[in-house]
């Protein structure tokens, strides 16, 4: 499921980057040029809003504990699908040659004034655009670090469960260890009390012994 959402995500991107050029380079064309990329971009413009349908299907199929990730990536995709239509339309606009032939027809002090009007707004746009454009990417960049952040925390969260894993199956070696060190002690103990009552027994029947012989000793001395 997510190897189809990385792979609709790569068709996205390299699509965007492909309309971003080619938005770029509208005010600068041609007419005839000019009518042929903008219908190119109108079509790539469909084409990426239909991948952005299929993502999210895709996310909604994803397990919701798993969804967060996903979910925060399609809105920033929206996002930068709603700047590329912006510009799309500001371009279009901007310098189009239309405007330029009907400022020409006019009087000439005022369409210089106004073609110099519109120089100073193209400048203020494209100062505009160049701002948002800083903005998107210190939001992708910042975005960028959130995910990694977050993978690494997830990273972090299934170390310290295995971690906490191993630290139970260590305790409970622990416990084992502890019950055959307390059995081993009894038997020891049960067989150092054997040892110390066979020794006893061993003094008490050399004792005995001994005290035989003499008894014998003494009976055969005074018999003699």
């Amino acid at each position: 499921m997510s190897s189809d959402f990385e792979g609709y995500e790569q068709d996205f991107a390299v699509l965007t980057a492909e309309i971003t050029n080619k938005i770029a380079r509208v005010p600068r064309l041609p007419p005839d040029e000019k009518k042929q990329v903008v219908a190119n971009v109108e079509k790539q413009l469909e084409e990426a809003k239909e991948l952005l349908e299929q993502m999210d299907l895709e996310v909604r199929e994803i397990p919701p504990q798993s969804r967060g990730m996903y979910s925060n990536r399609m809105r920033s995709y929206k996002q930068e699908m709603g700047k590329l239509e912006t510009d799309f339309k500001r371009s279009r606009i901007a310098y189009s040659d239309e405007v330029r032939n009907e400022l020409l027809g006019d009087d000439g002090n005022s369409s210089e004034n106004q073609l110099i009007k519109l120089r100073e707004e193209r400048a203020h746009l494209l100062d505009n655009t160049e701002r948002l454009e800083r903005s998107s990417r210190r939001l992708e960049a910042g975005y960028q670090i959130a995910v990694e952040t977050e993978q690494i925390g997830q990273e972090m969260l299934e170390n310290l469960s295995h971690d906490r894993e191993k630290i139970q199956r260590a305790r409970e070696r622990l416990r084992e260890t502890d019950a055959n060190l307390g059995k081993s002690s009894r038997v020891l103990t049960g067989m150092l009390r054997r040892i110390i009552q066979n020794r006893v027994l061993i003094v008490i029947l050399a004792i005995v012994l001994v005290i035989t012989i003499l008894t014998a000793i003494t009976f055969s001395v005074r018999r003699h």
